[in-house]
């Protein structure tokens, strides 16, 4: 499909998805469904999904060690291996898992084949993906803290961490500007960071050729559904307000499964949780599922320990073979009269060796 279309479908699909909360709320005062309903749907196929799926890769056999290799094997002790990037046992891939879950190891190494013209004459070269590699980073972590800090709309008392971190993630005060008569919140600098990041990589998608090639509906829409979802957070902090006690009365009673359906919210949250529960019920179908995947994956679970561990494929089935002994037994004569070399020489020549 080509990328235009492919960025107006999700687009559509991404505008569809706010319209749909917004005609229902403002206009038909569906709370129950949109408040109750539908976060407890999502969240039902956000965990029976991921259960169906991790269960099915767990079934994959993986017969042979095929772990990525970025450093030396173990082999000869005056031969200095690789613990971490070539691990040959159980202690370095839990450091390599570990490395990779926390700091994308690998994707810090990540290289993006670059193809330019020097001088006239063309040249391939390879550009180190740094850019790549702080945008995921910083994406993924101001997205975890965001998720802490929600927190507070979920328990009552707050715990202790989520005051913490919103008081190191809201150092940029603001709150002397007046603004409607009212002074602006904190500025959480994750909002802005996840933004900037998360609109890095969409454009990382439509700028570069390679990647723009390659790229799907199912890569532009979770992005764009992303971007959707903290906008309208940031709308609701910095230009709409809304009754957050309201909304803590029903996010805890969505918590204790005994919810209620307050009045006077506002459309713009349910906007926002609807925008949030469409990404919770699509990521066990998604891309997206690469957080539970990279703890299934043989590339980096397995360690190399091939050169001194015989694995054997547990399904291959009983085939009939010819061994070399069979085949010097059926033929040894021939080889011999041949001049070929066998290791048993013909029976009737060692008999007579014997007498001589």
């Amino acid at each position: 499909m080509n990328f235009v279309l492919s960025i107006l479908f999700s687009s559509f699909a991404v505008i569809v998805v706010v319209l749909i909360p917004w005609i229902g709320v403002g206009a038909f005062d569906l709370r129950i469904l949109f408040g109750i309903i539908i976060p407890y749907a999502a969240m039902l196929t956000f965990f029976v999904g991921i259960v169906v799926r991790v269960i099915d890769w767990s079934r994959s056999p993986v017969p042979f060690r095929i772990p990525t290799t970025a450093g030396q094997e173990w082999s000869f002790p005056w031969i200095k291996s690789n613990p971490i990037d070539n691990p040959k046992g159980t202690g370095g891939v839990v450091i390599r898992m570990i490395f990779e879950v926390l700091t994308f190891r690998s994707l810090f190494r990540n290289t993006r084949l670059e193809y330019r013209r020097v001088d006239g004459v063309p040249k391939i070269d390879y550009e180190w993906e740094k850019w790549l590699w702080v945008a995921a980073l910083v994406f993924h972590y101001s997205f975890l803290v965001i998720f802490l800090r929600h927190f507070r709309f979920f328990t009552e008392p707050v715990p202790g961490f989520v005051t913490l971190l919103q008081n190191l993630d809201g150092f940029m005060q603001m709150g002397a500007a007046p603004f409607n008569g009212f002074g602006l919140p904190g500025v959480y600098l994750t909002d802005m960071l996840l933004m900037a990041a998360v609109t890095w990589l969409l454009l990382r998608r439509i700028l570069y050729s390679q990647i723009r090639y390659v790229s799907l509906p199912a890569d532009y829409f979770p992005l764009l559904l992303i971007i959707a979802l903290g906008f309208s957070g940031m709308l609701m902090r910095y230009l709409f307000r809304v009754d957050v006690t309201a909304v803590k009365e029903l996010a805890i009673g969505l918590f204790k499964f005994s919810p209620v359906s307050p009045e006077g919210i506002g459309v713009i949250f349910y906007i926002h949780l609807f925008i949030l529960c469409v990404l919770i019920a699509y990521f066990p179908f998604s891309k997206l599922m690469h957080l539970a995947g990279i703890f299934l994956s043989p590339t980096r679970n397995l360690s190399n320990n091939s050169r001194f561990v015989r694995h054997v494929n547990p399904w291959n089935y009983p085939v009939q073979t010819h061994t070399y002994d069979e085949y010097e037994d059926e033929f040894r004569d021939k080889m011999i009269e041949a001049g070929l070399p066998v290791e048993k020489e013909a029976e009737s020549t060692v008999e007579t060796e014997e007498k001589e």
